[in-house]
């Protein structure tokens, strides 16, 4: 007979906004995976699936495993779909919180942007900030990886494809950061005009990132230049009957929002693990420095081994069952991608960090409809960083503990990592 909640635990906690937790997940995770494979959080009202399979098989059903409501487990409201969540047709400016046929719409609107060719196209440029960032740090003995190098990088490539002036791009990225932020003390969950408030660093945030996309928009709207804003003002949206419609400027701010904020944060914790990894494992970073072919691989074992984004939600729209128990239609899950980079039923000796590991994929940048749009830029932004850090800088220690982490729902990396060189 099918339960109607799983058996879980009774000392088996799993709180995605607890920061304790959050700084080491892997031991919770694999409880999960060995003990409750479908988890029930009766605190926050979710369901978790950790296993590498069950994780796969959630992000290719998007029918049942819904984003129309978002992907960040706090903003998802539970209940039915209505009729016009489930036809996948409001707005096309947040391709990550919708379904298709929008979401498909709205990808093929900036996908020739994010191609592997396009995205190769910005190498030399990234090149030049990295020996830019490393002659000014030149000469120290101790620097921090991500905030006087690495993590200035994803907001400024991303900014300069988006149409950012140069001078205003690293503060993006600040806003960024600061509207990412959680903290369990502070966030009231109050909506206001339908859009839930949060804490005060994180409406800082919001609200001058807002205010500045209104203005950049505004200015390209009377002087268009050659930039992704000014293709998306310009952009012709196909309508079911054969007729076409511009995007209106909630959608281009949509847009503007999602790519200036996932271009710069994930890829940013990344880096910052890229640089805890390969110092705990100076046996995998001599491998790195004498064939830096090997570089590529060792970012895919990156992502696998602590995924930056390793959490997420999605509406359930039908009842469905999980290893013995039911799910009911309008319940939340959230879909531990992180903790399915360390299934061992997938990946042999999965706790072990080897840069030459072969493997057929990881779920780091999901999978199916809603992969990756960035996947390539983020590839490229490892990999470069990496091997110029790796030539300026072949050895360097971190002191652990003075590493900050960035405290988010979805997002779980490193703020700081201090590097000696």
């Amino acid at each position: 007979m099918t339960k109607t909640l799983p058996d879980v635990p009774g000392d088996l906690v799993y709180d995605p906004y607890d920061y304790e937790i959050d700084e080491n997940p892997h031991p919770t995770w694999k409880r999960l995976r060995d003990e409750a494979p479908l988890y029930y959080n009766e605190r926050h009202g979710f369901y978790a699936l950790s296993r590498y399979q069950d994780v796969l098989d959630g992000l290719v059903n998007w029918e049942t495993y819904s984003s129309a409501r978002g992907t960040v487990l706090e903003l998802i409201q539970p209940g039915p779909m209505t009729e016009e969540e489930r036809a996948g047709v409001s707005g096309v400016g947040s391709m990550i919180f919708s379904d298709p046929p929008n979401h498909d719409v709205a990808r093929k609107i900036v996908n020739r942007s994010f191609t592997p060719r396009a995205i190769s196209r910005l190498e030399g440029r990234l090149r030049d900030l990295c020996h830019r960032f490393l002659d000014d740090v030149e000469g120290r003995d101790e620097f921090d990886f991500l905030g006087d190098f690495a993590a200035r990088m994803p907001p400024m490539i991303i900014g300069e494809m988006l149409g950012v002036p140069e001078e205003d791009q690293e503060q993006l990225g600040h806003w960024v950061d600061m509207f990412m932020h959680y903290d369990p003390e502070a966030e009231t969950g109050d909506t206001i005009q339908g859009v839930m408030q949060f804490n005060p660093v994180r409406l800082e945030g919001s609200t001058k990132m807002r205010t500045y996309m209104g203005d950049l928009i505004a200015e390209r709207q009377k002087n268009p230049r050659d930039d992704m804003i000014s293709t998306l003002l310009e952009v012709d949206v196909p309508l079911p009957d054969g007729s076409s419609r511009k995007l209106d400027v909630g959608e281009v701010s949509g847009f503007f929002m999602l790519l200036q904020s996932a271009g710069s944060e994930t890829t940013a914790r990344m880096l910052g693990w890229a640089a805890i990894l390969l110092a705990r494992h100076p046996d995998q970073r001599d491998i790195l420095v004498k064939d830096l072919s090997v570089v590529p691989n060792a970012v895919e074992e990156l992502l696998r081994y602590e995924a930056p984004s390793p959490v997420q939600a999605r509406l359930v729209t039908r009842d469905v069952e999980w290893h013995g128990a039911s799910v009911p239609a309008g319940s939340k899950m959230t879909l531990l991608n992180g903790s399915a980079g360390r299934d061992e039923r997938e990946y042999p000796n999965p706790d072990v960090f080897d840069v030459q590991r072969q493997m057929d994929r990881h779920m780091t940048f999901g999978y199916s409809t809603h992969f990756c749009l960035g996947a390539a830029l983020a590839r490229l932004e490892g990999r470069v960083i990496i091997e110029e850090m790796l030539d300026r800088h072949p050895e360097w220690d971190v002191d652990e503990s003075r590493v900050e982490m960035v405290h988010t729902t979805t997002v779980r990396g490193p703020a700081k990592v201090p590097v000696k060189v």
